[in-house]
């Protein structure tokens, strides 16, 4: 009798074991799937966390990108209304001005006659200024010019106005840019490049190489003037307006320069 209360004991006591083990095999299992679904959660929340921060980033970049296309366009705009202004008003008041000089020559004395003609080439050479300057700021007359002579056209003028030298080099087979606008993109880069070198450095001479490669075109513009601190250029509008310009067309830009030794400019391009 003392023996079956022992097992029977012993029995229940099995039995409580045993539902002990399942409640914290359940309590367990309860908890596991519990910190899966908090894993589950954290991993989705974080992914549409950084989908939504990625999405805001594109955004930014397009919108940066269109306000910058923008920019770059209305600043087109208005230096063809300007090269049209140059061209049709004061290039017809200059050309007016040397026909009636040229025609005062011939009626005036001799001793008056040698400042009269002066005169008149000065005139015609400011003529000849202005309609130069005009195509270089004309989008339109600079597509028809074409790339490589629009750079040549605007060195020249640069030489006739400051620079003992300016210098176009091609190096390589010459191959179309991937749009006519990036033709213009990278001229108005060169130009705001040609117009720091005119206002601030002091130089004598200007170079602007362009090698052409089948992958892509290597643009180097270099100057020896007085150069300037690099770590100063950030500040520059210049520079910046030079990079916006090169990330419209997923060109890149590298400006070097140290005191006394120039400035260099690097752009690649690739087709």
């Amino acid at each position: 009798m003392f023996y079956i209360r022992v097992l029977v004991f012993a029995q229940e006591e099995q039995a409580f074991i045993n539902e002990q083990i399942a409640l914290i095999s359940y309590v367990i299992f309860a908890l596991l799937l519990l910190s899966v679904m908090v894993i589950l959660f954290f991993v989705t929340f974080q992914k549409r966390k950084n989908k939504l921060l990625l999405d805001q980033i594109e955004q930014q970049k397009a919108f940066d990108e269109e306000i910058s296309r923008t920019q770059t366009e209305i600043q087109e705009q208005t230096l063809k209304h300007i090269g049209w202004e140059l061209h049709d008003n004061v290039g017809q008041l200059l050309a007016y001005a040397s026909m009636q000089l040229n025609m005062l020559g011939t009626k005036v004395p001799d001793d008056v006659k040698e400042r009269v003609v002066e005169t008149s080439n000065i005139v015609k050479e400011s003529l000849k200024e202005v309609r130069s300057l005009s195509k270089s700021l004309n989008s339109d007359v600079l597509l028809n010019m074409g790339f490589e002579a629009s750079i040549s056209n605007e060195l020249n003028r640069l030489k006739r106005m400051k620079f003992s030298s300016a210098e176009l080099e091609i190096i390589g087979n010459r191959k179309d840019l991937k749009d006519k606008k990036h033709e213009i993109i990278i001229f108005r880069i060169l130009q705001e490049f040609f117009s720091n070198a005119v206002k601030y450095s002091e130089a004598d001479n200007l170079k602007v190489t362009l090698d052409y490669t089948p992958e892509h075109l290597t643009i180097l513009a270099s100057d020896d003037g007085i150069g300037f601190d690099i770590a100063s250029i950030e500040k520059g509008s210049g520079f910046i307006n030079m990079t916006s310009r090169a990330e419209l067309i997923d060109a890149t830009i590298d400006i070097k320069s140290q005191p006394n030794e120039g400035v260099e400019l690097t752009m690649h391009y690739l087709f």
